[in-house]
Parts: structure tokens; sequence; C-alpha cells
């Protein structure tokens, strides 16, 4: 058993203001396996002023200083790494051999991305005799989900120390252990006291806080759609910035010249990684009506072959991360079969033999209209649902008729068709012929999906300010 009761605090872990123990089950046992402390206003109080006091100084350290910090954290990531990986499989239940070669390795990723970065990030430029500068937001509140706990924690946290602002965060109370082995990682490597503080929470309780707070400048959260709203409303009084990574319902188009066998294997094998619980997965796929029986047989193996159980073990799915969130899949299962999809494989209820722990069975639904719930709402399970089309422009019309915008997919031989439905593609980010992950690639959405992105370059922007000196140039000829 984990006992993690104490917040990370101005360089210290501290006592709640009033404690209340929660514990943290691990998905596969159902069993308790840790603890931590639910935190309340007051601490995010006590964090926000360490974090504003830590800001006068940390803003104002040099380039060279900031490349040293995150040089050492990366090396004490390094030394942390299995640590890191085995708390990612027990909180939210991911198979070991994803949390040791994906979950853990995105995080220390985001890191030395952001050094690299750094090391030639222009801050300041000069346009005519006005010097644009490119200053630290300040205060920074960072709310992060489960799913991929160390990832949406690291891609903030890492551009937002390059660039010299402090921060508050509040991990996911279901998953809250990779947080607080990184709080331990940061502390080690000589974060300045006050730069990094974490508060444990709910989103009542802590998350409200942090959006609200009028010492706080920038909110970022990932998570619902529906949380993001309230986030926004919590942050309007106070003006700061709000920085959103939302759901999504991301559209996977086999062209007709698609070699079937690959393509949709590869989009099945894409929505049951990580248990299906990704908002950028492809769970709707569009493949041609002509094709369509070739289509199901290939996913129906696919899904078939896709192997659950302990995620200590060998299988490709673990459990997903809590029984409410079980709960919900099933109801979504039983609401497409209800809704009239044809069940191609899986369905409801746990796999055969795991009678303990949240296990779903990987699930396939065909004959699949773009009205049924099952394609509208986002499940976060591995459920896929496959949908007909005549033509390619039908195929997109599909695909860009979802309030989401987070990711999309095309497969296809052509390379002009690719471009050109990649182009048409309301989303932010669209990967052609199941390419590999680009941690320099921007991550973010258009509509419902959210504002604003993360991950490479563009991350630093979303933790400045921009402020025009002028006149700046003409001093010295005065």
């Amino acid at each position: 058993m984990r006992d993690y009761t104490q917040f990370y605090i101005d360089g210290a872990w501290v006592d709640p203001a009033a404690p209340k123990a929660l514990d943290v089950i691990n998905p596969a046992t159902e069993r308790p396996c840790g603890r931590i402390s639910l935190g309340a206003g007051a601490d995010v109080d006590r964090a926000a002023h360490a974090a504003l006091r830590a800001f006068e100084s940390f803003s104002r350290t040099t380039r060279d200083d900031r490349l040293a910090l995150l040089g050492r954290i990366i090396d004490v990531y390094k030394s942390r790494y299995n640590d890191m990986a085995a708390a990612i499989t027990e909180e939210m239940g991911a198979p070991v051999s994803l949390s040791q070669n994906a979950q853990a390795a995105i995080g220390i990723g985001h890191f030395q991305a952001a050094q690299g970065i750094l090391a030639n990030y222009v801050f300041e430029e000069m346009r005519g005799t006005t010097l644009i500068a490119r200053e630290p937001i300040g205060v920074c509140g960072f709310i992060t989900p489960w799913n991929w706990p160390i990832n949406q924690i690291a891609c903030k946290v890492a551009p937002a120390l390059a660039v010299g602002c402090t921060m508050i965060l509040k991990p996911s109370e279901i998953a809250p252990f990779s947080g607080i082995i990184l709080a331990e990682i940061l502390h080690e490597a000589g974060v300045p006291p006050g730069v990094f503080n974490l508060v444990n929470g709910d989103g009542p309780g802590v998350g409200a806080a942090i959006s609200a707070h009028p010492e706080i400048d920038l909110v970022s959260f990932t998570g619902s759609t529906r949380a993001g709203i309230e986030v926004a409303r919590a942050a309007a009084p106070t003006v700061k910035r709000v920085h959103q990574e939302l759901g999504g319902k991301s559209p996977n188009i086999i062209l007709p010249d698609a070699d079937l066998q690959s393509a949709v294997t590869r989009g099945v094998k894409h929505v049951m990684q990580n248990t299906g619980q990704s908002c950028n997965a492809p769970t709707r796929m569009l493949a041609p009506h002509t094709l369509m029986p070739q289509v199901i047989d290939i996913a129906r193996a696919a899904a078939d072959a896709t192997t659950v159980g302990d995620p200590q073990g060998n299988a490709e799915l673990g459990p997903v991360v809590s029984e409410a969130q079980w709960t919900k899949i099933q109801g979504l299962i039983n609401r497409g079969i209800e809704e009239g999809a044809k069940l191609v494989s899986g369905g409801p209820g746990r796999p055969e033999g795991l009678e303990v722990g949240y296990y779903v069975r990987p699930t396939v639904f065909a004959q699949v209209t773009n009205d049924m719930t099952i394609a509208r709402e986002e499940i976060f399970g591995p459920v896929i649902a496959i949908l007909g089309y005549d033509t390619v422009d039908e195929a997109i019309a599909i695909a860009n008729d979802t309030p989401y915008g987070l990711a999309a997919y095309v497969q296809g031989r052509d390379p002009a068709q690719l471009r050109h439905v990649a182009s048409r593609l309301r989303a932010g980010q669209v990967n052609i012929n199941g390419a590999g992950m680009d941690i320099m690639a921007p991550f973010g959405g258009y509509k419902q999906s959210g504002n604003g992105r993360e991950w490479g370059d563009l991350a630093f922007g979303e933790f400045l300010e921009t402020k025009a000196e002028i006149g700046y140039g003409a001093i010295a000829a005065e």
C-alpha cells in the first residue's frame, strides 16, 4: 500500500489543511493499492502563494540555468524510470509493456523535447525599432487526467519550466501515483521551492479552486468536454488564459484503394491500445460499402485476436481504470445493440475467466450510422464503430459531422488523394497511413475538443505573454 497523504508545496511535503483520505483502487484487483488526501481551497491558496513568490526569481533565470535544470530532471527521471512505469500499471491498469515502452517513455520524452527546443528558442526579436519580447505568463494551474497520466502532466510541466513559469498540479485522484513520483523527481533535481507544487484532490475541491484562483494566470486542463466547460466558467471572472485538451470521436477513413488487411487491422489495434482510453483513438472507422464484408471480417479477426488480462502479464489489454468507467462503457455497448448496430465481436460483460477487475471485451460494431449514440459519444473503452460510405466526399462529410475535432486518420495508396482528404478533415492532428508518433507535432483540437496546442515548440507559446517595447532600438541613436 502506498501512503501519499501529503502535498508538495514550496519545496516540502506538507500536511493538508483539513485531512480527508481517499483510497486509490487498483483496477485489476478492485482493491485499494494506496491512499491520498483530498485537498481543498486552503491548500490551493498555500500553493498559489508559494508559486507567486517563486515566480519573481524563477522567471528571471537564464536560458542556461533552465537548460541545466531540465538536464538534471531528465537524469533523475531515468533513475526512477522503473518506479514510474510500475506506478502507472498499478494506478490505471496499463499492461507492463505499455507502461514501460510508451507511458513512462513519453513522460521523459517531453522533458527531452523541451530541453532541445529551449536551446534555440527565440524569446526576443527586433521589428524596426520595436523589441518583441516573449515572457513567462506567470503562475500556471494544471489539471490532468488518468488515462496517459505522466504524458499529460509532462507535456504541461516541461514547457512551463522551460520558459520560466511556476505552477500547481492537480493530478487525477484516480491515478495520482505518477504525479507524486514526478514531484519527487523534480525535488531531487533541484527545482527551486515554490516553482512546482502538487495538491491532490477532486474537481469540485481542488480543480475548481485552481480554475478560479486570482493568483493563477493560466489554467491548462485535459479531460472531458463537460468538465472543460466548467473549468472555463470558473476561470472567466479572473480573465485568466484557459488552455484545454478535451474529448474526441476520431474518424478513420479507409479509402477504396487502401490495403484493407493492414489498414483495418491497424485501426482496430490503435483503438484497443491503452484499453481504448485515449482521447485521439480512431473509434469511428469509415469504409466503402462495396468493401464492407471484407472490412468486417478483418476487424472481427483483429478484435478476437486481442488478448485481455492481468496487466502484470503479457496481455495486450488491461482493465479500464475504474468501476464507474466500466459501467459507462457497458451502458454504451448495450445502447449500440439497442439502436440496431450489428455486434461483430465482443459485447457486454467481462471477458471469460476474468471475474475480478474492470475488464472489457474488445468490441466491434458494424452497420453503424453517424446518428447512433456509439458514433456520437466518446466511449473511452475498447469499442469501435464501423460506418459505411459511397463516395470519398461522403466519407469526409461523415468524418467532420461531429462536435469534436481532436484527431483524424486516413489510409490509402494514392498520395494526392491522401493529402487532399487530410486537408479537408477538421481536426487538430491528422494521421496518414499509420505514421508513427511525432513528439514535436502540435497536439490539440478543433471545435469542442479544446483550444491551444501542446507538444513541441508551439507548446512554449501557450506559456508566454508577448510584450512590445516601442522605441527600444531608437534609444542608442539619441
